[in-house]
């Protein structure tokens, strides 16, 4: 519990951000009697569009529920772009598309190799186990099933997704049943953080059940204005409530301030506290604490582009949304039956490799039965259609942000730099021919009309090169920019127990301590460093590492092969077997009558 007046108040931790990480940071360390103190610059978690799963179409575009951050022009993407993270209680876990992806393992394997011992997938595994409740399909040598965040397989389907992920073996892409167990690489459906048709936010999962204890204290609406040290010791932090003009609060530390306000917000803060760059420290007016040069420097981000056909024969999501129709699924909803209000942003998945040579997949594809007008997500095109995302799963370009100012209300410079380094360009040039291909096989081809984005004009790789420079943007996996690693690289900023290099009572839990960026999508991963940096905190010895696992090799991805340049070559079957269209055939789908045409 605080101890003293509001304005003086104590806990043992103070922790800044109520988002993915923070409200499970909150809940671990409160369990052990701890006082935690959490500090959220947005508001409650009250909204119904929140709990809702297709609700995300419309948060991710909410000032209220979301930092207005925009991206700069840069280099080669020379577009202003929205950047939008979750400024709520659950932070992005409240507005993201609620995919559940943990990546690949040599994801992790490349963090301990950059001088982060602790941090190897075999280490880390039951980290990602202890969290997660897994409902359905799963190894239990790597799924957890006891944890408070439920991740459950579709209970939807739709035609086209069915035809999507069986034309797969057509390239050679095997088939996996589940890619966050022991067989990460091919396609499927998406798992999803999605329980009884509600989200299962971070925030629903860690938090609600959290400020049940009497030494817990969430404050919403508390916007950080910078940390307090004594010397180099952080002590507290002082935060204003009711925006600019509201009243300025001291919250002080008796143990440690914990920072958990994502890729962008935590190193801004440390700037204007002090702690950075010493040239920009200097330019901000901030007294010098910490020179710490990477604050801010190793931004990673995912840059997509999108795929779209309109189709034939089969009713999209788009006019489901768009009619009467809506109707039914919410009365479906009502009664727990599958329904379309109940669905993550994306169904299908593909993680494949751009070319031959290429050791493990660098590419991810999503994909979906819908279309958003002029890629504007929850703007749904009035016509049939059908999306494949695409993105570079390990990009090389690294970008930054900077405080503009010392105010916390001002908005940061970010630069991610995306495609500035030529190998990204490459390989997203690679992964949009191969999404064409996926759109092209045979049991996905009759269900085509046309290709809407990009067209026929782009074909040669200036052109789609083009493409990706004028409509690509960001899949809100920001991270790196508090890089994790030794103290003897210059760039790095906390140490592999995530405090801060050179400082005291200070440690940073979000996804901006990742050395590099995962494949995939970063909650399932950002939700692993929280549950390990809070056994770190509490002095607890790390879980025992995962033995004697076996790991992913060829073996495992039965008689998968890369397509060849010249054409399609076929793979085995799968589980949900293979289907080749018939002339005069009809498929009977709840979603109508498809007609398949040879």
């Amino acid at each position: 519990m605080a101890i003293g007046t509001d304005e003086d108040a104590r806990f043992d931790y103070v922790v800044v951000g109520a988002g993915t990480a923070g409200c499970l940071l909150a809940d671990r360390l409160s369990a052990t009697g701890a006082s935690v103190c959490v500090l959220e610059a947005g508001g409650r978690d009250w909204s119904p569009l929140i709990h809702l799963p297709v609700g995300y179409v419309w948060n991710v575009h909410s000032r209220r529920l979301t930092w207005d951050y925009a991206v700069e022009p840069g280099p080669v993407v020379n577009r202003r772009f929205r950047l939008p993270q979750g400024k709520v209680l659950g932070g992005s876990s409240s507005i993201n598309g609620l995919s559940h992806v943990r990546g690949q393992r040599q994801d992790y394997d490349d963090w301990a190799a950059a001088g982060n011992p602790g941090w190897s997938y075999l280490e880390i595994l039951p980290y990602f186990m202890r969290s997660e409740r897994k409902i359905g399909v799963g190894d239990d040598r790597f799924r957890g099933r006891s944890g408070s965040l439920h991740i459950t397989d579709q209970d939807w389907s739709h035609p086209i997704c069915d035809a999507f992920v069986n034309g797969l073996s057509e390239l050679g892409i095997p088939l996996t049943e589940d890619y966050n167990g022991m067989v990460h690489t091919g396609g499927g459906y998406l798992q999803r953080a999605i329980h009884n048709g509600r989200r299962c936010s971070s925030a629903r999962a860690f938090l609600k059940p959290a400020m049940q204890r009497p030494n817990v204290e969430v404050r919403t609406r508390a916007h950080v204005s910078r940390i307090l040290f004594e010397g180099t010791r952080a002590v507290g932090v002082r935060c204003v409530r009711g925006g600019l003009r509201g009243q300025e609060q001291t919250i002080r530390a008796n143990r440690e301030v914990i920072l958990a306000a994502g890729a962008v917000s935590t190193p801004k803060l440390l700037q204007i506290s002090g702690v950075g760059d010493r040239s920009l420290i200097e330019s901000l007016g901030v007294p010098l604490v910490a020179d710490l040069p990477g604050v801010g420097q190793n931004l990673q981000d995912h840059y997509r582009v999108r795929l779209v056909s309109r189709l034939r024969y089969v009713v999209s999501i788009n006019e489901v949304v768009l009619s009467p129709r809506l109707i039914s699924e919410f009365v479906k909803w009502m009664r727990g039956r599958p329904n379309v209000l109940s669905l993550s942003a994306s169904m299908a998945y593909t993680y494949w490799r751009s070319r031959p040579e290429v050791e493990r997949p660098d590419l991810e594809f999503v994909f979906a039965p819908a279309s958003f007008r002029g890629g504007v997500v929850g703007l749904l095109d009035g016509w049939p259609g059908m999306t494949l995302g695409i993105w570079q799963g390990r990009p090389e370009s690294r970008g930054s942000v900077q405080a503009r100012t010392a105010s916390p209300f001002d908005a940061p410079r970010i630069q991610p730099n995306y495609l500035t380094d030529e190998r990204d360009q490459r390989v997203l040039i690679d992964g949009i021919r191969l999404g064409r291909k996926m759109m092209s096989t045979s049991t996905l081809a009759p269900f085509v009309a046309q290709e809407e984005v990009p067209g026929d004009k782009y074909q040669t790789d200036e052109e789609l090169l083009d493409f990706a420079r004028e409509t690509g943007a960001t899949v809100y996996h920001v991270v790196g920019t508090c890089r994790m690693g030794p103290a003897y690289r210059r760039d790095s900023v906390v140490d592999h127990q995530l405090c801060v290099h050179g400082l005291q009572g200070l440690r940073v839990v979000d996804a901006s301590i990742m050395p590099s960026l995962p494949s995939v999508n970063t909650n399932a991963s950002t939700l692993m460093i929280a549950e390990k940096a809070s056994d770190m905190i509490l002095g607890l010895p790390p879980l025992h590492p995962a033995d004697n696992l076996p790991g992913e090799d060829e073996s495992l991805l039965g008689n998968a092969r890369f397509p060849s340049p010249d054409g399609l070559i076929e793979g085995g079957s799968s589980r949900w077997g293979r289907h080749s269209p018939a002339a005069s055939t009809c498929v009977r789908r709840p979603w109508g009558t498809i007609r398949q045409q040879a």
